[in-house]
């Protein structure tokens, strides 16, 4: 995924909160010699508080980008003032190459109307109105018709798995129903780039696991260039293409969810993936090697580049013959083939 022309594109991002904050920042960074650890420890010395400090990432069209950490990290606040829904204190964002802390308030709310779609942990979905009603509310905002209103609401609520329901009303739907209204809500006006802030968290993990997948089927589909906010590594590495990780309103790694597993930057990163299953997220390729020539391999798995460990470990195991199994007693109590074990540790994709 080139990163050439990114449709988001973060510089030196900053949201400080305290009196005079900008002008304290400054004051900080001149101190420092542009150290931005030191003015970011500077400021909380003089009662400030660095939310986000010095924070760069760009984000390719087309791409889940996943922004993680601890509460507190930051990682809300920072998707709040990419979306300017903050002001920020310092930095510069591009939205496909504008320059959204410049835009007036009139031109932010065309793009927040034509071009940005946010999803939020609380669906925020009006009582009075009905699941089309409250699809279609951005469409009514942009003063599209009542008939192509409701023919995108109705589109866009199939999309999401909740055609026939149309005519409810939120109270008359579960948590997870309420949250695809969300989600058909942010498509409907069919926007450049996605917002999601914890959509999930506030869900059951089945639902959550459900809606996770009904997320990846509509990206296939749809290809948007996506900011997504977790707390969940495991829902992390499910849906990124890249994932950035956060600390104290830093960002101290960024990479795909292989690196983020075997090459974590450091003992924070290490102990967010600590109980990952390493086998499922990483693959062959991460750690074959290329002899100068291939010795003599009379069984062969079939083994391609793209298959995870996991995977590989139970093409490999499918070669050997079945073993014993033992009892207390030290008498045999069955047989079980190497293939079931390697199979038993792999995911269920179904």
């Amino acid at each position: 995924m080139s990163l050439s022309s990114p449709a988001i594109s973060c510089k030196g991002i900053w949201q400080v909160y305290g009196s005079n904050a900008r002008q304290e920042l400054k004051r900080a960074l001149s101190e420092t010699g542009d150290d931005a650890p030191a003015a970011a420890a500077l400021l909380r010395q003089r009662g400030l508080v660095p939310a986000v400090w010095d924070v760069s990432f760009d984000v390719a069209e087309g791409e889940v980008f996943v922004i993680m950490g601890l509460s507190g990290s930051g990682k809300s606040t920072l998707v709040r003032v990419i979306s300017r829904l903050l002001e920020g204190t310092a930095g510069s964002i591009l939205v496909n190459g504008e320059d959204i802390r410049a835009a007036s308030k009139k031109r932010l709310i065309e793009l927040r109307r034509d071009k940005l779609g946010m999803v939020f942990q609380h669906f925020g979905l009006f009582p009075h109105m009905t699941v089309a009603e409250n699809v279609s509310f951005p469409l009514k905002m942009q003063g599209r018709p009542p008939k192509q209103r409701r023919s995108r609401a109705l589109e866009v609520i199939e999309l999401v798995g909740l055609a026939g329901r149309e005519d409810a009303y939120p109270r008359e739907l579960s948590g997870g129903q309420r949250q695809r209204v969300g989600i058909a809500r942010a498509l409907a006006v069919n926007p450049d780039l996605w917002f999601l802030d914890e959509p999930y968290s506030a869900l059951d993990p089945l639902i959550r696991r459900q809606l996770q997948d009904e997320f990846l089927k509509i990206q296939t589909g749809l290809q948007k260039t996506s900011v997504f906010i977790t707390h969940d590594i495991m829902e992390a590495l499910k849906l990124a293409d890249r994932i950035a990780i956060m600390r104290d309103g830093a960002i101290v790694q960024t990479g795909t969810p292989e690196d983020i597993i075997l090459n974590p930057a450091d003992d924070y990163v290490r102990e967010f993936a600590r109980d990952v299953p390493k086998g499922r997220y990483s693959h062959v390729s991460s750690m074959m090697s290329l002899p100068e020539s291939l010795p003599n391999m009379p069984d062969d798995p079939k083994l391609d580049v793209d298959m995870t460990i996991d995977a590989a470990l139970a093409s490999c195991m499918s070669l050997y013959q079945p073993v014993p199994v033992w009892d207390r007693s030290g008498k045999m109590a069955g047989i079980v083939h190497p293939s079931q074990l390697a199979g038993a540790l792999q995911v269920d994709r179904s």
